[in-house]
């Protein structure tokens, strides 16, 4: 199979393209659906000429449907993806790119998500289905599981298919609340998830922003211990990445504290811990639910990014880190990749 896929791209690389493109034009309708032409040539961001052109091809293949509302994908058409998933993942040579950066990152796994969220952000969607699948399959009865916020983890917890064989699942909030947007937060996603599992989940109601003193007083409020000592448990860690000095604006740090982080030279952020180039963590927020020593401990970090601006803050939080399972897209790997080759990774 593998020699037929490697004949194709060199003899008719022009099939791997007009594939790829039919499979991305089908996949956008499924995730938006019901979608608009407009809208849909301004999610891929190609010409209204050219989708209209895919749109009457994939309608007379009778793999979607065109009514009032908008286009959406038959039965036929989410067979079609189905199908269509593994093959794209192969002859694009994702296999072999995940292999790679597993070995060099020295990581559980490495699961690659085929396309670009900057440029199809409908490619998100696939990312937080991809990383769903895998956490259904590993999660078992009685497990704790920690979760963060964020818009990536958002559709994990979306994608998240309905379980019903799993019993005593307990799902908690990795830390405290951030931001305005009580849909991502970390408690909405636990309360979320725990319904799609079968399971319990418990709340962590502290801002991450908390003076020292006001955090030593609740701290002792007994749900909170509660809350904290679970986290202590957990068996499996959820979580996004993003850019340090973007994470620390956007979770209200001072102007002091940012200046500091960028003196420590901080380029990436995961579970509220700051990470340097070397992947050693040069500062954390106040110590609200998990810290890098509790994340140690657990058995399963499934890391959650997309997106060429993350990379190098992918690189600083997950080098050789040994528990978890990377979920990406295909950009991002080609960029590690490409960075491997070049010696611009240093290891440690």
């Amino acid at each position: 199979m593998q020699e037929i896929l490697d004949l194709q791209r060199k003899i008719v690389p022009e099939l791997v393209e007009v594939l790829e493109k039919r499979y991305n034009v089908l996949r956008t309708i499924y995730y938006n659906q019901p979608i608009g032409r407009r809208m849909l040539a301004s999610e891929l961001d190609l010409g209204e000429r050219i989708v209209r052109n895919e749109i009457n091809l994939l309608k007379a293949q009778n793999l979607i449907e065109i009514n009032t509302p908008g286009m959406t994908v038959t039965k036929e058409g989410q067979d079609v993806l189905e199908g269509l998933h593994e093959f794209i993942h192969k002859i694009k040579g994702l296999n072999d790119l995940e292999e790679y950066i597993k070995a060099f990152l020295g990581l559980k796994d490495v699961i690659i998500v085929p396309g670009d969220v900057d440029e199809n952000p409908s490619v998100l969607k696939e990312l937080g289905k991809a990383a769903a699948n895998y956490a259904k399959n590993i999660i078992k009865d009685k497990d704790i599981i920690a979760i963060t916020g964020g818009s990536t983890i958002k559709e994990v917890v979306e994608a998240f298919p309905k379980v019903s064989n799993l019993s005593d699942i307990l799902v908690i909030p990795a830390r405290g609340g951030m931001g305005r947007k009580v849909e991502s937060q970390a408690n909405t996603l636990a309360a979320s998830l725990a319904k799609k599992v079968n399971g319990t989940y418990k709340l962590l109601h502290i801002p991450e922003n908390v003076s020292l003193d006001v955090l030593e007083g609740l701290l002792k409020e007994k749900q909170i211990k509660e809350v904290i000592e679970n986290i202590h448990n957990a068996n499996i860690l959820i979580y996004g990445i993003g850019n340090a000095i973007h994470m620390a604006k956007k979770r209200g740090s001072s102007e002091e504290y940012i200046n500091n982080l960028e003196k420590l030279g901080a380029v990436g952020e995961a579970f509220g811990c700051y990470f340097n180039k070397d992947s050693k963590v040069v500062s954390q927020n106040n110590p609200i639910g998990i810290n890098i020593n509790d994340a140690k401990k657990i058995n399963t970090h499934i890391a959650v990014a997309a997106g060429k601006n993350k990379v190098e803050a992918i690189i600083a939080t997950e080098m050789y880190n040994t528990n978890a399972v990377l979920v990406t897209d295909e950009a991002v790997g080609r960029k590690i990749a490409e960075l491997i080759k070049s010696n611009l990774i240093n290891k440690i």
